[in-house]
């Protein structure tokens, strides 16, 4: 009876130390060729800043704006700022698309074609101790159905003029997250070139 108590409360044990594991998110460290070099757990690696892959995903509808989700009020860091469409980090041995259609999914609640557009790395501090170092995939689509964002990620969302952002994001930047600033000019130059759909 002993042995068999034992066992239910070494197996309980078990499975509660493998969900604990689950449920701490890794990130896939990087160099700056995007060459992967292990794995961190997500708030570590933001606490020590070490480089590590990420992606943005940029939608915009037939008629050229772009859609923007505000980030949750909760959320470890950037709460209630505004950023692009979705952005993530893939898990330990996902492809990089592959994770962008996942977070799609799970954050904004559709799914769309998508194609990558560039790259960047950038490093930022984004509050409470943590910074963002960041190798990080642009991904570009086009959506015309309105979203069914996941409360738990994201407060609202709106379609936004290109011309409207890029001048409020200089005139209000601490609205907006450090990453959605660096790569707007880029993404808009590339739109405007029809090199991003």
């Amino acid at each position: 009876m002993v042995s068999y108590v034992q066992d239910i409360f070494i197996s309980l044990h078990l499975t509660t130390e493998k969900q604990r594991y689950m449920d701490v998110e890794y990130v896939i460290l990087v160099n700056k060729n995007d060459k992967p070099l292990g794995t961190m757990e997500k708030i570590e690696a933001h606490e020590k800043a070490v480089l590590h892959r990420a992606f943005s995903v940029f939608i915009f509808n037939s008629e050229g704006k772009l859609m923007l989700q505000q980030r949750a009020l909760h959320k470890y860091h950037s709460p209630g700022l505004w950023t692009n469409t979705v952005c993530s980090h893939p898990h330990a041995g996902e492809g990089t698309l592959a994770a962008a259609h996942r977070r799609m999914i799970e954050e904004m609640g559709f799914d769309c074609h998508i194609k990558e557009a560039f790259s960047f790395v950038y490093k930022a501090d984004v509050g409470e101790g943590l910074k963002e170092h960041e190798f990080d995939h642009v991904f570009t689509g086009i959506y015309d159905d309105k979203p069914s964002p996941n409360p738990d990620e994201v407060a609202e969302w709106k379609y936004v003029d290109l011309d409207y952002v890029a001048k409020d994001v200089i005139e209000h930047p601490d609205e907006y997250t450090e990453w959605f600033r660096i790569a707007l000019d880029q993404v808009i130059r590339r739109f405007r070139n029809m090199d991003v759909l």
